[in-house]
């Protein structure tokens, strides 16, 4: 990287870091541009420069965020031996970062923000998109190693994001302990369903 990319680079991620803050204390909504300007000491122009609007900002820092997330996991995925141990090593990563990360609130507000530019729409599809082929990956190595009958990967993978999508909803006004429990109940039914077999 050159010394003007990387001085670009290391702009951008002032900031990035000065916005999560006001993000995290003032929510997404009630930040404003003015807001940032004044926190970064940086002018709109080069924040629009670096980001284009808000959303863009947001979306970079969401995307920090699920790189984060992906190295956390990383470094733990090799502890669990089977894809079902995985499965549920991923649920209980998914709790404690769902209830402990600064950005949920500010996250949910920016994701039920009706009012998004095409491109905003395009780059959020583009996330869940990730989100989704990380499941079907995970899924599939459970089906290549024989734990899981050979089915529909993507329709399961699918169902694996809503499933956790809606309890992290439930699981804001759940304690640590709850919602550890809630997502362990949801991979069990996930993975083994509710019906009694049948004699």
């Amino acid at each position: 990287m050159n010394k003007k990319k990387q001085q670009s680079e290391q702009t951008k991620k002032k900031m990035a870091d000065a916005a999560r803050a006001l993000f995290v204390q003032k929510g997404y909504k009630a930040t404003s541009i003015e807001d940032i300007v004044k926190a970064t000491g940086c002018s709109a122009g080069n924040i629009y420069y670096h980001f284009k609007n808000k959303e863009g900002l947001f979306l970079y820092l969401i995307d920090e965020w699920n790189l984060e997330w992906e190295e956390t996991w990383l470094a733990k995925e090799p502890l669990y031996l089977t894809t079902i141990d995985k499965l549920h090593g991923m649920a209980e990563h998914l709790a404690l970062d769902q209830l402990n990360h600064p950005l949920t609130r500010a996250a949910d507000e920016f994701y039920n923000n009706s009012e998004k530019a095409s491109d905003v729409e395009e780059r959020i599809h583009e996330i869940v998109k990730g989100y989704l082929i990380f499941n079907q990956q995970l899924l599939q190595k459970g089906i290549d190693n024989g734990e899981f009958k050979n089915t529909n990967v993507e329709g399961l993978a699918i169902i694996l994001d809503s499933l956790l999508l809606g309890l992290s909803q439930h699981a804001r006004n759940m304690d640590r302990q709850e919602t550890l429990e809630a997502y362990q109940l949801a991979m069990d039914v996930f993975l083994h369903g509710i019906a009694k077999p049948s004699k």
